[in-house]
């Protein structure tokens, strides 16, 4: 995970038709099928928010969310 950010990823179930784009894409395994065949953030620890899920989405149902550590806390 980038050092000092919070990576929330938000996936419109509606919209993810489970063509598996996403997960192929991401270098560090993060997304996987659930049982209903749309994509999942399994291991968003692992997360490197490069985005490549969002940008190669092509029902654009992916939406990486940075937020820097202590922004919420003012």
């Amino acid at each position: 995970m980038v050092k000092g950010k919070t990576i929330k990823h938000l996936i419109d179930k509606e919209w993810c038709k489970g063509c598996g784009i996403c997960i192929h894409f991401c270098p560090k395994n993060v997304l996987e099928f659930d049982i209903n065949e749309k994509a999942e953030a399994v291991r968003p620890e692992d997360c490197i928010a490069c985005k490549l899920c969002e940008l190669r989405c092509p029902d654009l149902a992916i939406q990486i969310i940075e937020d820097q550590e202590g922004e919420n806390e003012r």
